[in-house]
């Protein structure tokens, strides 16, 4: 199964792999260029059709727990101001996705979306520590049913030069469900309360929708 933000990208895939097949086909070239071109051409669709991958997660619906909104390493678990929404002292867990990682976004918790803002910005790499305020980037916030408020941000980074954010203000949401994509590698931050039960350690790898980051 592949994301439907992958749809242009692996049409235009296709296309280039078509067009550098046809050439290897009908044009007089030594052997080896053939082959060249017409391994090039599946070295295209096989990218492309990776990286826009969307693997069924099995989330296990849970309202103690968060779950992992990306696939990827954990980088950072640090106690941080956090300036944008809660304006207070937070728990943040970044994750890092390199190009190879599935690059759809989840919700970590259902609930309510309380907070949903696009903010422009920088490319600078997605493990910058500035990264979290200068980057383009896209803030949610999650109201759970028991008052608990998470939030996690969309972070592009010196490849990803897109970011898709599904969530929008008021709209119920259930953890584990698709909320976004992030094109070509970054950064999802989750910002959590003080007292939450960290569930993971640093450089652990997560699997988005199924990998326990803290419990309530």
């Amino acid at each position: 199964m592949f994301h439907k933000e992958g749809t242009p990208s692996i049409i235009i895939a296709i296309i280039i792999a078509t067009a550098l097949a046809a050439v290897a086909f009908t044009i007089p070239m030594p052997i080896w260029l053939h082959f060249v071109l017409v391994a090039l051409s599946v070295f295209v669709i096989v990218i492309i059709l990776q990286f826009f991958r969307n693997p069924k997660r099995r989330t296990v619906l849970d309202d103690t727990t968060i779950v992992s909104p990306v696939d990827g390493k954990v980088v950072v678990i640090e106690k941080v101001k956090e300036n944008e929404f809660f304006k207070d002292e937070r728990i943040m867990i970044s994750v890092f996705m390199s190009p190879i990682n599935v690059h759809v976004t989840r919700y970590p918790i259902g609930g309510k979306i309380a907070y949903s803002k696009y903010h422009p910005g920088k490319y600078l790499v997605a493990w910058h520590p500035k990264a979290s305020e200068e980057n383009e980037r896209t803030t949610v916030v999650i109201n759970h049913k028991n008052t608990t408020r998470i939030m996690y941000r969309q972070i592009a980074g010196a490849l990803a030069k897109r970011i898709v954010n599904y969530a929008v203000e008021n709209d119920t949401v259930v953890q584990g469900t698709d909320s976004g994509f992030i094109k070509f590698g970054s950064r999802v931050d989750v910002y959590l309360p003080l007292d939450a039960n960290i569930k993971v350690e640093l450089n652990q790898k997560l699997r988005g929708g199924e990998s326990i980051l803290a419990s309530f």
